[in-house]
Formats: C-alpha cells, structure tokens, sequence
C-alpha cells in the first residue's frame, strides 16, 4: 500500500503477482494493491512505473483504489512502503472490527535491509528501477518465509 497507489505499489503488486505464478502458487495468494489516499482512484498506474515493469517483462491492468475496511478483514497481510503509510495503515486498522491483517513495512523483509521504499514520482526512471529491485527482493524474501 502507498499514498496514491500509482507507482510503488502498483510494482510490488505486479512483482509479487509475478513471483507466485512463476512458483505456481496463485492459489494460494490473492495479490491486490492499494492507495492510502484517495487520490488517484480509477487511474492506471504512472507510466514511469508501467515502462519499468514492461522493460522486466511483467504486465498489469491496475487501476489504482483506495485501501477499504474490508481490506483489513479479508487479507492476512497488508505491506507498505514508508512510515507514514506505515502509520496511517495501523489507525486505520484500529478502527476496523475483527481487523485479521498483518500491517508491516514490505523494507522490512529487504535481505539488503533498506526498510524505506522511497516514492519514485518526483524522481526519474533510475529511482522506479530502484522500487523495482527493492519490491523483487522484500518480495522474494517474504514468500520465502513460512507464514
């Protein structure tokens, strides 16, 4: 989850998406992302972002939505990207009735362990590499961890 849902969390998803069914394992993990904000809901991801996972070879049909209360009844974990969505993740959550997710930093499972997953927007294409190469390891990492 990231404040507009346009750029990192967008790749996270896809990356993560990715990496389930190149394990065969879409039938265990329903992937979704989502924005903190309401910002941006019904656009596509930025195009930055979409060139970035294109030139991976990863494809996505996002349109980006705002985080729900149900989304905190329904998925075991919900990651994000920096402290302050961090922050307004676990209010959120505390005001969510029989709230089952896991709220955590997606950094925190980084082997490299650069916790914050900076927003690329104000950036260029070198820096949504960089979230790219962060979410395919934090990615990589959690699925390899027991849940």
């Amino acid at each position: 989850v990231s404040i507009g849902n346009i750029c990192r969390s967008p790749i996270a998803e896809a990356v993560f998406r990715k990496l389930v069914t190149d394990e065969k394992l879409e039938n265990k993990w329903m992937t979704d992302s989502a924005a903190v904000s309401d910002w941006n809901v019904g656009r596509s991801p930025d195009a930055r972002a979409l060139s970035c996972l294109r030139n991976h070879g990863i494809q996505t049909a996002h349109k980006a939505r705002q985080v729900t209360k149900e989304d905190f009844q329904t998925f075991d974990y919900i990651l994000c990207m920096d402290e302050s969505n961090l922050r307004d993740l676990k209010r959120k959550g505390n005001q969510v009735k029989d709230c089952k997710a896991k709220i955590e930093l997606l950094g925190s499972y980084d082997p490299q362990k650069q916790l914050i997953i900076e927003d690329p927007y104000y950036g260029n294409e070198k820096d949504f590499e960089t979230v790219y190469e962060q979410c395919v390891r934090c990615c990589k990492a959690f699925l390899e961890k027991p849940h």
